[in-house]
């Protein structure tokens, strides 16, 4: 990064950058990251000297993607991080032993997360769209699951969207249900906020609506902390009306000027709600204070639809950007109003029943057209209920008396782990339990062969397994490539219920701990005949999932053979360089060794073998 913009590279700059994961370079990179980083080190001293009350960052490049080790995704040098290192490990004498950073950039803060993954010094809160693990970075430690380890156990908390158009009702129901809270017992000396605005109403790449006026509540709430010390530092953000917008009515609350804060309404998603419910369950044995029940009378509105996620309409919202500016006028009235906005979103109530989302599609149409239940199912949105359905019972009956044959390439190849998968619970090196298949019967019989795929290991961590990649099979047959899978008999409704743990669908831990599925099948018996004919479907409804593409590998014994992989557009994705090959953590691989020995296909140097080599090969 030192040498970059010199003359010496202008040959190579642009190959050099085509090496690292979204990042651009030219003859002002060098001084423009030094820049960045040594603006936000000066203004958090000078804040955490006294000399200035609160300070905002106005910098780029972004820094909160950056790692310790590697620029991507535009940033050089993590900015907000370094200074946070600063503060804590350079200058003790500033009296700065515990600091918060609140990340609410559109996309997950991974840099900021991995540098202080086991610091308790640094409580880290990033608020990000997730989308299943498919919203860049598209890495599994943005899941809530991840919240640090060893000393740091708990402090790394992530609240992760399931889709766009967030506004500022969502994001205050995660400031007063998650962060406000924590923050209160863990009473920071000072708060570095990484202020991206992607996900501002009107913002291009976002696709959230958080209103300039919603950035300055959420800004306010955190005055109460820290005696107010508050660092700012611009991070992304990519429409230019909607960032100055934005920016000015957050520099208005920290100048102490007054203004209004009004909402024609204050509703967060249904998703949010179960998001929220989530994460507090998974740190709330690190923060007691997270232990109380949410409140119940909660009044959510439906997750919006696929058009709407993706109409391009970045013109109009830039212009009610805008009009929304105008009522910027008074902290004090801010404060006030706040308090009973929070209030209002504290007394929502929450009703059961409307959980239960059904699909656009009716399942009668289905049965009663078997032909077109593809089509069904690709108008369809697979939605987490509160409740099983009668419908949701009927399908499982129905699916239940059919079998088929699931074949494993992965973890899944060592049978104990496979069984996480039907019974419940998590073997040994898994982070997490499953919750297991409504049918725990064990699978009615057990075959191995070799299949003419490409195994491959992609991503670079989950939930279950941490760093590392995990196994995937490329959808392309080729008959150079041979790869092992454990194939398990099994009926259709388990094949279904593994397919929803594989894909992040079921809410482990829901209100009155029970176990939350999806209320439709992903694929039945109309389904599985298509399969056979065409090969693969790639599963509509949750496209954008790392296991949303089913293949047919043939019959054993007249009983169909499925497996589930990523869709050919993410090998595309691998190749390019967009999402990252990665070799497995020596846990995952010591899992796929076990299945491989204890299956008696090969010993263990060869299972080891078989897996590098795997690892190793470029697509």
């Amino acid at each position: 990064m030192k040498e970059i913009s010199s003359t010496i590279y202008d040959a190579s700059r642009n190959k050099i950058a085509r090496k690292f994961n979204s990042i651009y370079l030219n003859k002002g990179s060098s001084e423009s990251a030094v820049l960045a980083a040594g603006s936000v080190i000066e203004v958090a001293e000078k804040v955490a000297a006294g000399e200035l009350s609160s300070a905002i960052a106005l910098v780029r490049p972004p820094g909160h993607h950056a790692e310790h080790d590697e620029a991507m995704g535009f940033c050089l040098f993590n900015n907000v991080a370094v200074a946070a290192n600063y503060l804590l490990n350079e200058r003790p004498d500033l009296g700065i032993k515990k600091i918060l950073i609140v990340d609410w950039d559109v996309h997950h803060g991974n840099g900021t997360q991995k540098m202080f993954y086991d610091d308790p010094r640094v409580l880290f809160f990033s608020v990000h769209r997730f989308d299943y693990g498919s919203f860049y970075p598209s890495e599994g430690d943005a899941s809530h699951c991840f919240i640090g380890e060893e000393a740091g156990k708990g402090y790394n908390i992530n609240v992760p969207w399931e889709h766009g158009k967030c506004g500022d009702a969502d994001y205050i129901a995660a400031w007063d249900h998650v962060l406000l809270p924590v923050t209160k017992v863990f009473d920071p000396d000072i708060i570095l906020v990484s202020a991206g605005f992607d996900a501002a109403l009107g913002d291009p790449l976002g696709g959230c609506c958080i209103t300039p006026n919603g950035y300055a509540l959420l800004l306010t709430k955190l005055l109460g902390f820290a005696q107010g010390r508050i660092v700012m530092a611009l991070e992304g953000g990519y429409n230019l009306r909607s960032i100055a917008n934005s920016v000015c009515a957050c520099a208005k609350v920290l100048l102490g000027d007054k203004f209004t804060f009004n909402t024609p309404e204050m509703q967060p998603f249904e998703s949010t709600w179960r998001v929220i419910q989530a994460v507090r369950n998974e740190l709330k044995t690190c923060w007691p204070v997270l232990s109380s029940k949410l409140p119940e009378n909660v009044s959510l509105r439906i997750k919006p639809a696929p058009s709407e996620l993706y109409a391009s309409d970045s013109e109009s919202d830039s212009e009610d950007v805008d009009e929304l500016l105008g009522t910027v006028a008074s902290v004090s009235v801010i404060e006030a109003t706040g308090v009973a906005i929070s209030e209002h979103l504290s007394k929502m109530k929450l009703d059961d029943d409307s959980l239960a989302v059904k699909t656009n599609s009716s399942c009668s149409a289905a049965e009663q057209h078997p032909v077109d239940s593809v089509k069904v199912h690709n108008n369809a949105s697979v939605v987490l209920t509160k409740k099983i359905s009668d419908l949701s019972l009927e399908w499982r009956s129905d699916l239940s008396k059919t079998d088929v044959w699931y074949a494993s390439f992965g973890s899944n190849m060592w049978r104990p782990r496979f069984l996480c998968y039907i019974q419940g619970g998590k073997a040994e090196g898994m982070n997490i339990p499953c919750c297991g298949s409504r049918d725990t019967s064990s699978p009615k019989g057990t075959v191995w062969k070799t299949v003419p795929h490409r195994l491959l290991f992609g991503r670079s961590s989950t939930p279950c397994w941490g760093t590392g990649g995990v196994a995937f099979l490329n959808p392309e047959i080729n008959y150079n490539e041979k790869s092992y899978v454990c194939m398990y008999k099994i009926t259709l409704e388990q094949f279904n219920d593994i397919l929803f743990q594989e894909n992040r669908l079921v809410l482990e831990d829901g209100k009155d701990g029970n176990t939350v599925y999806p209320d439709s099948p992903l694929i039945g018996s109309s389904e599985i005949k298509f399969i056979s004919t065409n090969r693969a479907v790639h599963l509509e409804p949750i496209k954008d999932s790392w296991y949303s593409n089913v293949l047919y590998l043939g019959n054993e014994d007249e009983v169909p053979i499925l497996t589930m992989t990523c869709p050919a557009s993410d090998i595309e994705r691998y190749k390019s360089g967009e999402l990252r090959l990665a070799p497995p953590s020596e846990t995952y691989a010591a899992t796929l060794i076990k299945g491989l020995v204890e299956g008696k296909q090969m010993d263990a140097d060869g299972a080891a073998s078989y897996i590098n080599a795997a690892a190793a090969r470029a697509l």
